[in-house]
């Protein structure tokens, strides 16, 4: 008679504990949710967050911009003068009025002209200054409000526009990308200041201010120097979705426009 043979029987599987198990996931770079978990992927950006957004900031944001514009050391101020930039507050955008007075027209309330067509604002108010956070009553004629260059002329000058045609000149300092309405005493102060030296006394504006600063530059080409950008990204660190501004007029002015 043939014995009967009984099969030997496996050992039963032991469980693995969690802890375990989060060790080996771990060490394979995987999620314990599957591929499309919140673990790191191949190639991804180790910078960028669950949120899509770097250390640089988010696609279309001021503080990844900043990060494309070259830094240089700043220029020579020799040969800087206001009229190397053409004759001032010119109808770049052939809208028949100065362009003070459409930066006016476009930021202050409550306006009242002095000419029918509406091109000479003699009164209005400023509701929240840039710059200082008050609100302001404009009268012409009386220096509470000022129209600044964001990025003032000199600063240009000195980070590429010295080497520009003067058309090119001219359409920077009529642009309203790069004019604001704003306290008068408070722009006086900023002089011809970079992010580096003057940011606003209203801390609430910084952000948009710089973003402003950043777009201007990325549109005409112009540098920044190493501390300049090193306060602007200051600033838009704590901000880092702030939109990039666009638009204003073109980067050349018509042909019938001139500088030195």
């Amino acid at each position: 008679m043939i014995p009967t043979v009984t099969p030997a029987r496996r050992p039963a599987p032991r469980l693995v504990s969690a802890a375990v198990l989060a060790a080996l996931l771990a060490v394979a770079g995987c999620s314990g949710h599957g591929a499309g978990g919140g673990g790191a992927r191949a190639g991804a950006d180790p910078s960028a967050s669950a949120g899509g957004e770097g250390r640089s900031g988010a696609a279309g944001s001021a503080l990844r911009t900043l990060d494309s514009l070259a830094v240089k050391r700043a220029g020579t101020k020799d040969g800087y003068a206001r009229d190397r930039f053409g004759s001032a507050w010119a109808d770049t955008d052939g809208n028949g009025c100065g362009t003070r007075d459409d930066i006016l027209k476009r930021d202050l309330r409550g306006t009242a002209f002095r000419d029918a067509k509406q091109c000479v604002v003699v009164s209005g108010t400023l509701p929240k200054d840039p710059y200082t956070g008050k609100s302001l009553h404009y009268q012409r004629g009386r220096s509470t409000v000022d129209i600044d260059h964001v990025v003032a002329l000199s600063d240009a000058w000195q980070t590429g526009a010295r080497q520009w045609a003067g058309r090119k000149r001219v359409a920077l300092a009529n642009d309203p990308l790069n004019l604001i309405a704003v306290e008068a005493s408070a722009n006086r102060s900023k002089s011809d200041g970079d992010a580096g030296d003057w940011l606003p006394p209203y801390a609430g504006y910084r952000c948009t201010y710089v973003a402003r600063q950043v777009a201007v530059k990325k549109k005409y080409g112009l540098w920044v120097t190493r501390a300049e950008k090193d306060a602007m990204a200051k600033v838009l660190n704590s901000c880092s979705r702030q939109a990039l501004p666009s638009g204003g007029t073109p980067t050349e002015a018509p042909a019938r426009f001139t500088a030195k």
